[in-house]
């Protein structure tokens, strides 16, 4: 065995790998757009939170 039968292996294993993104398509895309939404709305709404917290407390530090 030699290292061109190693390499020719590795390339096949990952060529059949990189396959899985065709049957998947553009649905992981829109996954992750989706959740970056998700996440932003629950960012904001705990933004808003920690504002009016600072808002009703004077003796914060600023």
């Amino acid at each position: 065995m030699n290292s061109n039968t190693i390499f020719e292996a590795i390339a096949s294993f990952l060529q059949w790998t990189f396959g899985i993104f065709e049957v998947i398509g553009n649905s992981f895309n829109n996954a992750m757009i989706v959740l970056g939404f998700i996440g932003l709305i629950f960012w904001l709404r705990t933004q808003k939170k920690f504002n009016d917290e600072a808002a009703n407390n004077p003796n914060q530090m600023k």
